[in-house]
């Protein structure tokens, strides 16, 4: 029986990747199938092993991570190793963190000069480049989850493009569709104490600034409708709260939710105008839910959106103005948007992301 190694640094339960690892180690049949981690939740298909990932300093635990999971993979030798981390001892890397070069490229320009001048200083993003430009010379096979991130690695790297599989993500169509979408609207606007002739916004995603909170926070200020902003996520909430106080504008912070369904059956629309993302699982799970999506061009979610259709995309991430217009311009028609949104995602359930990854795995065990 063949060996498959799969790399990740820990679990985190509120994170898409451990749902789709968790699919993919279930797809994955006749394999003994070996779970490497700091830290993980049991699954009686695979045998994990604990790497040591403890470290006084990001960049440290990075080094060492890495470090530790080659050490174990020598002694297990598997035929084939997946890792969904930035390390440098796998076969197949599924770049479900997008480009690092390409995100501090982004932020310089947003950040301004000098802060933009530190991230070259900073060992945490030095580690990541170095390590970064090792796995993409290095690894045989890439997985990235968009286009997007994918020409950002032949831009940044100059890697062969035939070495890179592009596969979307997945969503759980069992957990995310519209039915029940009216009693749980109801049931959430009764808890919440929300109006019905008040409009609900959706944000979910831990990262604020890089996910752009700050942004709909100014444009939330702008929009011609009553309305409040629902936060899901995990973050220091301080500053932003601050913004909506001087700004005038209904925010509630919910926090990281694992009862987020209520909150997209609830939302008229969803949000997200991230800098960065090489594929938000939150956007595929909104539309899954029927609740109308609006996001920016620097999501790789984007390419599986129709503008106008099944969702509406920004071309300036950074500009409210923008913004507030196409929430203002959405909200009327959020029903109609949002039922061709699902009707889009039942295309991408996480069954199906998690097989055509197995079914690479298996053709590269083939091939050795």
């Amino acid at each position: 029986m063949k060996r498959i190694a799969l790399i990740r640094k820990q679990y985190d339960p509120f994170g898409g990747a451990e749902n789709y690892i968790d699919s993919l180690i279930n797809n994955l049949n006749g394999y003994e199938i070996h779970m490497l981690s700091s830290r993980w939740k049991e699954n009686p298909r695979a045998t994990h092993h604990t790497v040591d990932a403890a470290s006084l300093s990001s960049a440290r635990s990075v080094i060492k991570f890495n470090r530790n999971a080659a050490r174990v993979i020598r002694h297990i030798g598997p035929d084939c190793t997946v890792s969904f981390e930035r390390t440098t001892c796998q076969d197949i890397y599924r770049a479900g963190d997008g480009c690092h070069r390409q995100w501090l490229q982004i932020r310089r320009l947003t950040s301004g000069r000098l802060k933009g001048l530190s991230f070259h200083f900073n060992m945490l993003h030095r580690t990541l480049l170095s390590i970064e430009k090792e796995l993409f010379k290095g690894t045989p096979v890439i997985i990235t989850n968009s286009n997007m991130v994918k020409e950002n690695i032949i831009e940044h790297y100059a890697v062969n493009e035939e070495k890179i599989n592009v596969l979307y993500n997945g969503v759980d169509l069992d957990r995310f569709n519209p039915s029940g979408r009216e009693r749980l609207s109801e049931e959430f606007r009764r808890e919440f104490r929300v109006k019905d002739d008040t409009a609900i916004v959706l944000f979910v995603g831990s990262g604020f600034e890089r996910k752009g909170l700050a942004v709909l926070i100014d444009a939330m200020g702008r929009i011609n409708v009553p309305a409040v902003l629902y936060v899901a996520g995990r973050g220091r909430t301080g500053k932003y709260e601050a913004l909506a106080r001087r700004l005038g504008v209904r925010v509630v912070f919910a926090g990281a939710r694992r009862d987020i369904e209520g909150f997209y059956a609830a939302a008229d629309v969803f949000v997200l105008p991230t800098l960065y993302d090489p594929f938000s699982n939150a956007v595929l799970e909104a539309m899954a839910s029927g609740c109308a999506v609006i996001t920016s061009k620097n999501n790789g979610a984007a390419e599986i959106i129709e503008e106008g259709s099944d969702g509406v995309l920004l071309d300036d991430m950074t500009d409210p103005a923008e913004l507030s217009g196409k929430i203002d311009k959405t909200i009327p028609i959020h029903g109609r948007l949002g039922q061709m949104a699902a009707e889009k995602a039942r295309a991408y359930s996480i069954e199906r992301a998690a097989g055509q990854f197995s079914r690479l795995i298996e053709d590269y065990c083939l091939r050795r």
